[in-house]
This record gives structure tokens, C-alpha cells and sequence, in this order.
């Protein structure tokens, strides 16, 4: 989908992609580095560890503790995280999420992304959703500590059900990932009409969750608009052209057969 966005652009570019074992992280940097890239993605298991190898963080790549999106930016190479921008970035298409109440399961590298997104676009209230308390109360930490977010947590041990006041339900778990039939621990019938229920699952881009939130009458948001949205900022960092997301979800779409 990146170089979809180039070739309809006229951007002269080129996405490759590299696999780079994590012993040799640091040479790649530093090859990147030495041969002018304007940036790159990084997937697990390098999204922490190139922290150390950068000049610099973003302030939700700093506040999250990884990067995805490195920006060449003059001679520095400033470390991003468009996880959670690019899902906050299809949200906003649907609603502020201001003062809004959030339903989010799952604490992990992807469900910390969105859930310090949303609080820097000033969500109201947070519920976090997770099967282990340890890690739930690290991001609980990072939301009502470091960003001063209402907060709480609850320990998933059955299917959850959903507050009367929620506003928007979001799936930060890989549930469903590969399997349109896998179930989400909850309580579907608490699902309301006008609801937003978002899955992070990109593949299928269709969950289970989704068809049933959809049945019930509330609004969805898949997975692929949040990975298209990630590229779209991606391509702006790295060349300052915002991108037709409609160009790069058309290309990611034909190849993943949707």
C-alpha cells in the first residue's frame, strides 16, 4: 500500500522490506543511517529495542515506550508510534473521542498504542479490560500517572459485560486474528444500538465482533482502516505528501483478497 501511495503520487521511492535479526538491529540502524533513508517501520521484536539506537522520541512513542516509525528529521532519526495515531485517525471519522466513555480489552503493545492516543485526545473515562493484572496495571499506571486519565481496571476472568454509559468498545487483543469465527469474552447482548465497537484484528478484516456489534445495531470500525491510517502517516513523515488513504486501502485490500 506504501508504494501504491508513491507510484499515485509521483513520490520517486521505494518500501523494502528487510528482515534484520535482533543481534544485528544495531548495524541496520546504522546502516539506514549512513545511506540517507528518510525513515522506516519496525515490527516486534525491534519496537523497543531501537529506542537506545535513536536521537529522539515522539511524545506517545516516549509516553507507549515503542516505536514503529522511525523519521529521518534533519540529521536525527526521531523514533514515532502510529499504532494508536493511525486508529485514532479512523476514530475521528466517526467521532471525537472527547470525554467520551472507553470499554478497551487487552494491555498489550497494541492496546497501550490506542489506549495513549485516546487519552491525549482527552477521553473521559477508561475501562481496561485484562486477563492478567500485572500488565493491566501497567497501562493503568502509565493512564492515570503520567497522563491523568480516569481509569479503571477489571480483571477478565469471564464474558465482560459492557456499562450502560459506554461509548465506545474497542478489541486491543489479537482474538479473531486469522480466525472470522474466534469470540471475544463478552457479553454481546450488553452491546447497545449507536455504539462504537472497534477490533484492532486487521486479517480478517470482518471479525466475529464486528458482525455481531453490527447485528445490534451499533457503528463499527475494522482493523484495516487503523493499518491504512498508520501508512498514511507513515508516507507523510517520510516525504511530507499526505497520501489518498483511499489509493493505499484499494492496494492493501487486494492483497490481503478482500
Amino acid at each position: 500500500m506504501v508504494e501504491a501511495a508513491f507510484q499515485h503520487h509521483g513520490i520517486n521511492g521505494r518500501y523494502i522490506n528487510m528482515e534484520v535479526p535482533p543481534e544485528n538491529l544495531a548495524d541496520a540502524v546504522k546502516g539506514l543511517r549512513a545511506t540517507g533513508f528518510r525513515g522506516f517501520n519496525l515490527s516486534m521484536p525491534h519496537k523497543v529495542s531501537v529506542i537506545p539506537l535513536l536521537d529522539g522520541l515522539g511524545e506517545s512513542a516516549a509516553v507507549i515506550g515503542a516505536v514503529n516509525c522511525v523519521v529521518r528529521r534533519g540529521d536525527k532519526l526521531i523514533g514515532e508510534n502510529t499504532d494508536g495515531k493511525g486508529f485514532l485517525r479512523s476514530l475521528t471519522d466517526i467521532t471525537d473521542p472527547k470525554g467520551k466513555t472507553v470499554v478497551l480489552f487487552g494491555a498489550g503493545g497494541a492496546a497501550r498504542a490506542v489506549a495513549v492516543e485516546l487519552a491525549l485526545a482527552g477521553v473521559g473515562r477508561f475501562i481496561l479490560v485484562n486477563r492478567t493484572l500485572e500488565r493491566g496495571r501497567q497501562l493503568l499506571d502509565t493512564l492515570v500517572g503520567k497522563l491523568k486519565c480516569h481509569a479503571e481496571l477489571v480483571h477478565w476472568t469471564s464474558d465482560f459485560s459492557l456499562p450502560a454509559d459506554t461509548d465506545i468498545v474497542i478489541n486491543g487483543t489479537s482474538i479473531g486474528l486469522y480466525d472470522a469465527q474466534a469470540r471475544l469474552p463478552l457479553n454481546v447482548d450488553t452491546l447497545q444500538a449507536g455504539q462504537i465497537v472497534a477490533d484492532v484484528v486487521f486479517n480478517p478484516p470482518v471479525t466475529r465482533l464486528l458482525q455481531d456489534a453490527t447485528a445490534r445495531g451499533c457503528k463499527t470500525l475494522d482493523g484495516l482502516s487503523m493499518l491504512v491510517n498508520q501508512g498514511v502517516l507513515g508516507v507523510q513523515y517520510w516525504t511530507g505528501v499526505l497520501p489518498d488513504a483511499a489509493v493505499m486501502h484499494k492496494a492493501l485490500a487486494g492483497a490481503m483478497g478482500c
